[in-house]
């Protein structure tokens, strides 16, 4: 890989992935971690990238998708501080109504198409604007915003349906 190329794509690319990666990880050392792992894999395996296969970003995603699996496997979240003082946040009802919230939404996720997941998972999980999202993808913009709108309509119905 050339590396003025090399340095364009991590200029380009390297806020999406960190974005990812803390999302999913919620820690920033492990998340720098994972994106730079990314990278260096990225670099070790640019000889096997086939162009013809499609454009360069699903790709770097799919890379930056198991740095984060990898990382989550090799060291789990470390316990948590006992607090010396009651806190302020949810009770246990509020917290199961909330991971029942989150688990609708995680099972209607998985009825969405592929290229529409993506699109989300991207939007709200990395924090990327629709134009980053296109940039990321190599899409265009309106197809983005397609994908998204068709997207949020489908979990919208699939959400309705479980609670009906």
């Amino acid at each position: 890989m050339d590396h003025d190329a090399f340095a364009e794509l991590h200029r380009r690319y390297a806020r999406a992935v960190l974005g990812l990666a803390l999302r999913r990880l919620g820690d920033r050392g492990r998340a720098e971690d994972a994106a730079q792992e990314t990278f260096a894999s990225m670099w070790r395996s640019a000889r096997r990238y086939d162009r013809g296969r499609g454009p360069g970003a699903p790709w770097l995603y799919t890379i930056a998708r198991n740095a984060v699996v990898d990382s989550l496997r090799r060291s789990p979240e470390p316990p948590a501080d006992v607090p010396d003082s009651p806190s302020g946040e949810q009770g246990p009802e509020d917290r199961a109504e909330a991971a029942w919230a989150a688990w609708r939404v995680h099972r209607a996720l998985e009825t969405l198409p592929a290229a529409e997941r993506e699109v989300i998972e991207l939007a709200y999980w990395s924090g990327l604007s629709q134009s980053e999202v296109a940039g990321f993808l190599g899409v265009p913009l309106g197809t983005v915003k397609t994908r998204t709108r068709s997207a949020l309509s489908r979990l919208a119905s699939e959400i309705g349906e479980e609670l009906g």
